[in-house]
């Protein structure tokens, strides 16, 4: 080996070191989660040159939102309600639960969005009824709709959202469509090019093409809704897949819950949308057409709550953790992706050690075998001081959705997992109504007869080799 390629070799190893020692110390200065910490620093030196490259590229939140756009002035543009917030108080009394005031207040601190009276909620559940509410919506709409989403296939279930929102363009509407980019992978021909064809205006999230998009590769717009003439929204867990249409006797069968939404709390499901929409596009949505005034409707106190690794960093798990502190006598979850960290297992150990009654209820497996795993490796922490975990009969539940003391309910994108409450944006919306909380609670209550308990005796008698298999699932969970 000659000088010029042994002087090679060393500003190679110098340059690596150098930016092994830059990324670490990137991670260590800004990961606020100790294990995500742990997890890169170990990769970035167990891989040389691909490990700090995959940091740069997954690792590091560059989706500033404020400072690459004027996030601040998109929210200067946000369309207040006429109508008057509630008071914590209030809304509390109304509910018959005044100890629930406390969560009240500590939601208002936390969302920049008010907890607004006047609201109707109605329950869908399934494709089965959500999407013939939905199709009625926009073969109806008169003036704009808005369709936010993060899977949007082009099957049978699809076709028939397509036609509609063309036919409803084609008859002057104006139409926005916005899809996740990893999403849209998930289905062929890709959904915004077949809309753009029928003359729908649409865009994906995050597209995929020029080199700055891989810095936001792992990030993904999950939210879903539904915003028609400013006045109909609907929001929820579901995709618009086939796989929700159970009457179709699909190949695999998903139960969820949707939720269509009349009030004033609508204009908060536009205004995200908004926002998302002018993100991505540059457009900005202004007029009645997309705001028009919402008087109350229903007696449902409501309040939209945004999520992402943006300035909404970390509102969706401070309002859980709220929820379940403030709890009295019961908490419901249900949940398609259960990792909770550690401050949320505790939480929940904690409430159920106060004699607040804590259900749990996953699917009866997940259609992700590495959560899966992950999430048998974690239950034995969740399991042991009162909480009860459930696993749902088949179909796969894939419902999000969160009751406390039968009147609060939280509902909408968000799982509980590290995706879900640390990269995705994400978008639930609260409630606070005891007959609309005793509805559901009804349903969650129905799913746990139909489904089988786990217990701590069960995940021991799980094989060694599976046991590792899955402690070694459980170390990604900061990435799953």
């Amino acid at each position: 080996m000659n000088f010029l390629e042994q002087s090679a070799l060393w500003i190679a190893a110098a340059c690596d070191l150098v930016v092994a020692l830059g990324t670490s110390l990137h991670a260590l200065l800004r990961k606020r989660d100790v294990r995500s910490t742990i997890g890169w620093v170990g990769l970035i030196w167990l891989v040389p040159v691909l490990g700090p490259i995959l940091y740069l590229i997954l690792g590091v939140n560059r989706i500033h939102r404020a400072a690459m756009l004027g996030r601040s002035s998109l929210r200067t543009r946000r369309h207040p309600s006429l109508v008057d917030p509630v008071l914590p108080d209030d809304v509390a009394a109304q509910a018959s639960r005044p100890h629930l005031s406390a969560l009240a207040r500590l939601t208002n601190a936390i969302a920049d969005r008010p907890m607004l009276p006047g609201n109707r909620v109605v329950v869908l559940h399934n494709g089965d009824e959500a999407y013939p509410e939905m199709l009625a919506a926009i073969n109806g709409a008169k003036h704009s709709v808005s369709l936010s989403t993060y899977i949007f296939d082009v099957d049978e279930a699809g076709r028939v959202f397509v036609d509609a929102l063309a036919d409803a363009a084609g008859r002057g509407v104006q139409v926005r469509v916005l899809v996740d980019a990893a999403g849209a992978r998930y289905g062929r021909p890709r959904i915004d090019k077949v809309l753009k064809k029928r003359g729908v205006r649409a865009a994906l999230f995050m597209a995929a093409g020029r080199v700055r998009s891989l810095v936001y590769l792992n990030l993904r717009l999950h939210r879903k809704t539904l915003v028609v003439d400013g006045k109909t929204g609907f929001t929820g867990g579901m995709n618009i897949r086939q796989d929700h249409l159970l009457g179709s006797k699909p190949k695999f069968e998903v139960l969820d819950c949707h939720f269509c939404l009349e009030g004033p709390v609508v204009t908060q499901l536009q205004d995200v949308f908004a926002e998302d929409w002018e993100f991505t596009t540059g457009e900005a949505l202004e007029g009645d057409h997309w705001f028009p005034e919402l008087p109350p409707v229903g007696d449902v106190a409501a309040r939209g709550i945004g999520d992402g690794p943006d300035e909404d960093l970390d509102k969706m798990r401070w309002v859980i953790g709220g929820a379940i502190a403030c709890a009295k006598h019961s908490v419901q979850i249900v949940t398609p992706y259960f990792l909770p960290d550690d401050a949320l297992i505790n939480a929940l150990n904690i409430a159920a050690m106060r004699d607040v009654k804590v259900d749990v209820l996953i699917p009866h497996r997940s259609n992700i075998a590495l959560v899966e795993w992950a999430t048998v490796a974690q239950l034995p922490h969740v399991l042991g001081h009162g909480v009860r975990v459930h696993r749902s009969a088949p179909p796969f539940e894939h419902t999000k959705l969160m009751i406390v003391d039968n009147a609060w309910v939280f509902f909408g994108s968000g799982n509980w997992d590290a995706r879900s409450l640390r990269l995705n944006f994400e978008f639930n919306v609260e409630c606070y109504h005891p007959e609309l909380a005793g509805v559901l609670g009804q349903y969650v209550q129905e799913r746990i007869a139909t489904g089988s308990p786990v217990d701590r005796e069960s995940m021991a008698a799980i094989p060694l080799p599976s046991q590792i298999r899955n402690g070694f699932a459980r170390l990604l969970m900061p990435y799953l």
